[in-house]
């Protein structure tokens, strides 16, 4: 009899195993945590998105960065539109829009993740050019430049990324259409290893660079100002700087530190694909900056 109890018990085991990818693996905790930062980021990326777009539209300049700016409430936009997907099926537990959908609102997550920081690199980086005085202005000298720069960006994405993302999301594995966002089986290929370990060591280096640069910036800002420093507008010109930066540590950064662990693991505990779908929720939050922009007076 024991021995008939054990057997059935490794049966049960086998069986619950088998069927893991096939049901909501969530507990109440996470799920209220992930339905909490999906909404604040709806909430308030909505809000900023709508007063930034005023703001924009009122505004008559030709620069890099004000193109950079309008590109990141497109993403913010796009990447918003999904999340009540995302909130309806963390509430229903179920995904009732067929897999396609399922698959681009998972990649949507990816895709506005690492726009939104090719943007930041971009506008720091022209703020910095200005600020060496290497340049006096970086401006776009026709609308059809910063048309054209900007279409570029977005061609690439439309025609390189996201085919990739889309048709090779649930290839190595059997996935049910009534569960999303669980495609943790394609991380167990090597080249998939190989191309998440470069993207995180990219991303960790150049956020360690560009905090180094700001902080030696405001070094160099510092020491020349010498009194008077919270009232100098320069000083708080690179202090606002800051707002790119601190987003990209808070919301990008802890993601890619925990995925590195996260893809050494993912074939042993079940309960990481919970940790890493908060880690990346956490990367929706970015959608607040241009609210910060707004309330700071960026």
């Amino acid at each position: 009899n024991v021995c008939e109890e054990d057997f059935r018990t490794m049966i049960e085991e086998t069986r619950n195993s088998s069927n893991s990818s096939c049901t909501f693996t969530h507990s109440n905790t996470m799920s209220a945590i992930l339905i909490t930062a999906y909404s604040v980021a709806l909430a308030g990326g909505g809000i900023g998105t709508i007063i930034m777009s005023f703001v924009l539209v009122k505004m008559n300049t030709l620069s890099v960065t004000t193109t950079a700016i309008i590109n990141l409430v497109v993403v913010h936009s796009l990447l918003l539109f999904t999340v009540p997907f995302r909130l309806h099926y963390y509430v229903k537990r179920m995904w009732i829009f067929k897999m396609p959908l399922c698959k681009l609102v998972s990649a949507m997550v990816h895709i506005h993740m690492y726009l939104t920081f090719l943007f930041y690199v971009i506008t720091l980086v022209i703020r910095w050019l200005i600020f060496f005085q290497w340049k006096d202005k970086v401006e776009f000298y026709r609308k059809l430049h910063a048309i054209a720069a900007s279409a570029a960006v977005w061609v690439f994405v439309m025609v390189f990324v996201v085919p990739v993302l889309y048709f090779e999301y649930g290839r190595s594995g059997p996935y049910n259409d009534t569960i999303c966002f669980k495609f943790h089986k394609e991380l167990q290929q090597e080249s998939v290893k190989a191309l998440n370990y470069t993207i995180i060591v990219v991303v960790a280096c150049i956020t360690c660079a560009l905090l180094g640069l700001q902080i030696f910036i405001l070094v160099k800002v510092a020491k020349k100002l010498t009194t008077s420093l919270w009232s100098h507008q320069e000083f708080w010109a690179q202090v606002k700087n800051l707002i790119f930066i601190c987003v990209i540590i808070i919301c990008f950064l802890p993601y890619h530190l925990f995925r590195a662990y996260y893809i050494q693991h993912v074939s042993d505990i079940e309960l990481l694909e919970s940790y890493n779908e908060v880690f990346l929720s956490l990367t929706a939050l970015s959608c607040l900056d241009l609210l910060s922009f707004v309330l700071s007076g960026s």
